[in-house]
């Protein structure tokens, strides 16, 4: 018997294509204060890329969101940590900070900041991602100030300056050359025209960063690596 071609029907079924999510970006949210984490955290829990965690269970992945007022010695110990000892990468929310300030917090690798009056959910999303992929993201009047800052250190028109800098900032090394000359926290700030509060936070930072234990360790750090 003959067949003919049109009687033979071979039927193929479409496999659909399995399309692969990213795996969301673990945040763990750190505020000084539990309302601003409540108002953070509700805003993030609206984005499926992202993945809230606890602090104590991030082990040095994803992003790690500080929220605070301003750039106090809280905040800048919570940095240090988040930055040196968990190896997180940080997206700062602040109301202001200082231009020294600003310096310590560029030193410890931070370069996405927003200012707390321009938050909304898609700034965050955005922040979370771009600080995930290590990029940058500041404030367009906090990177003019960063910008001249730092242009004032290259020409030497600010107390910064310091020609042989090789890993320490240059107003560290003169905060701790003026320890080494056995002047007080008061007497320090009022030699480099800095707050006490900015002078304690410049020895926490070089402590914090070269694992030092105190000032007299940070002095025999920087004797011994010829910074000062």
């Amino acid at each position: 018997m003959l067949q003919y071609a049109d009687d033979v029907r071979t039927t193929t079924r479409s496999v659909p294509t399995q399309t692969t999510r990213p795996t969301p970006i673990p945040v763990a949210v750190h505020a000084l204060d539990p309302l601003s984490r409540a108002g953070v955290v509700s805003y993030l829990r609206q984005c499926p890329e992202i993945s809230l965690v606890d602090g104590q269970q991030q082990t040095g992945t994803g992003v790690a969101l500080l929220v605070a007022d301003t750039f106090d010695e809280a905040a800048l110990t919570t940095l240090s940590r988040l930055v040196r000892t968990e190896r997180t990468r940080v997206v700062l929310v602040l109301d202001r900070i200082q231009e020294p300030d600003l310096l310590d917090v560029v030193s410890l690798g931070v370069t996405t900041i927003l200012w707390r009056r321009e938050v909304t959910g898609e700034r965050l999303r955005q922040a979370v991602r771009t600080a995930d992929r290590g990029h940058g993201d500041l404030p367009p009047d906090l990177l003019g100030k960063l910008i001249g800052c730092m242009g004032r250190q290259r020409t030497g028109d600010g107390p910064d300056h310091h020609p042989a800098d090789h890993g320490m900032l240059p107003r560290e090394v003169d905060v701790l050359r003026l320890v080494a000359d056995g002047m007080d926290t008061g007497e320090i700030a009022g030699k480099l025209l800095y707050s006490e509060r900015t002078i304690k936070n410049i020895i926490h930072t070089v402590t914090t960063r070269f694992h030092l234990r105190n000032r007299a360790h940070a002095v025999a750090y920087a004797l011994r690596e010829g910074y000062i």
